[in-house]
């Protein structure tokens, strides 16, 4: 895993992403990225604490399947 300039690895190694990182990916608004998972239409965040975070490699999945309803 390759490393930027203050030891993070770069944006597209990291597995859990925020729902701004989401709706970037997406291409839409944040309020969308909810409004996706609370009506079970996208794969469901995993909350670590106060934190809301999404599996990239489930996103990716998901995408690659067609955006099929995750119910």
């Amino acid at each position: 895993m390759s490393e930027t300039a203050i030891g993070l690895p770069p944006p597209e190694e990291v597995r859990l992403l925020d729902v701004n990182a989401v709706a970037q990916f997406l291409s839409c608004s944040t309020r969308h990225v909810y409004r996706l998972a609370d009506s079970g239409r996208m794969p469901r965040p995993r909350k670590l604490g106060a934190l809301v975070r999404w599996d990239r490699q489930e996103l990716e999945k998901w995408l690659a399947g067609g955006c099929p309803s995750c119910r």
